[in-house]
């Protein structure tokens, strides 16, 4: 079976976060430990199926039962964006384990723990029977985010950072996550980006076949760990390097799942630059211009090099000239 990526939160600022952000860096040097000198590079899109920790509130609904039409979840005050961590004693990151809990309550009112910002609820709340027969809280969630990104390089352990940036939600926060797994990614069209409209890649997961899992959402990127089976054979290694003004290339998958290399341009270079924005760089190469018209959703953690030898990866385009991006120093991703 065969699924379509989607698209992760797109967030809107000065730039336009791709796919789906950040810590302020110390005035410190960042130091790369020995092992991680020489690191497999990337560029290979990945599709990637992350479970949050709590089911988060998309809305609210009434249900209509044979007394009239209430709902329970609104009646206790749940709001959009909650997180609803624990019902009945009972553990909810997904649907399924909302749906089991009321299958089993018998309409039993139930101790329900919510996750608003900060700060945490205990409520209770009772369930009531629809007309089908099954019992309903009134709500809408959301457990699972799926959408396409591209891995920035592999160390010799398996280890993989992908992405650059977190994934984050509807309020910019970086989303907690339970468990994640990584696929392999087909790239088969791109929607060209234009001023004030965002591109994306466009892709579908191989076979359903796992080939990694996702063990954190940093702020630096997603970090995880490929499965002993994954051939590497095929991959090249690459010494890391620190980036200055000047010619570049990034390595990215337009179509199919082999990554090419594209030139670009390092605008300018600020490893001590706030939220993980180190590089301003610009596409320059025509090819991807043309097909893409930049950088798309999909590209972040397309590995920059530079001088033959990795420094960043891309993290944003620009909203007003898909042509222009931000980079993160790919020291902060290998220290994460």
């Amino acid at each position: 079976m065969v699924y379509f990526a989607k698209k992760f939160k797109i967030v809107k600022l000065l730039v336009l976060t791709l796919i789906l952000s950040s810590i302020f860096l110390s005035g410190q040097s960042l130091l790369v430990n020995a092992e991680t000198k020489n690191v497999y590079l990337g560029g290979y899109p990945a599709g990637f199926t992350i479970t949050t920790v709590g089911a988060e509130v998309l809305g609210l609904s009434d249900v209509v039962t044979d007394g009239g039409v209430v709902s329970p979840a609104r009646e206790i005050g749940i709001k959009e964006n909650d997180l609803i961590l624990n019902i009945g004693g009972k553990e909810t990151n997904t649907f399924e384990d909302i749906e089991n809990v009321l299958n089993g309550c018998e309409g039993k009112t139930l101790m329900i723990t919510i996750k608003r910002g900060e700060e945490v609820q205990i409520k209770e709340i009772t369930p009531v029977l629809d007309l089908s027969g099954k019992y309903k809280l009134g709500l809408y969630v959301r457990d699972r985010l799926s959408g396409i990104g591209t891995i920035t390089f592999i160390k010799n352990d398996g280890e993989f950072m992908a992405l650059g940036h977190p994934i984050c939600n509807e309020d910019e926060k970086v989303i907690n996550i339970k468990k994640g797994e990584i696929f392999g990614c087909n790239i088969f069209g791109v929607e060209r980006g234009e001023r004030g409209k965002a591109g994306e890649l466009r892709g579908m997961f191989i076979n359903d076949v796992k080939i990694g899992i996702i063990t954190n959402n940093l702020t630096v990127g997603i970090k995880g760990r490929l499965d002993s089976s994954f051939d590497k054979s095929k991959l090249s290694k690459i010494e890391i390097g620190e980036a200055h003004p000047g010619n570049a290339s990034i390595f990215t998958t337009v179509e199919g799942e082999t990554p090419k290399e594209f030139s670009i341009a390092i605008v300018k270079s600020d490893r001590y630059a706030k939220d993980n924005r180190n590089f301003v760089i610009k596409i320059t190469d025509k090819k991807l211009l043309e097909i893409a018209g930049g950088i798309v959703q999909g590209m972040s953690g397309s590995p920059i090099v530079q001088d033959g030898k990795l420094v960043g990866a891309i993290t944003h385009v620009f909203l007003n000239d898909p042509s222009r991006g931000f980079g993160i120093n790919i020291e902060n991703m290998l220290n994460a």
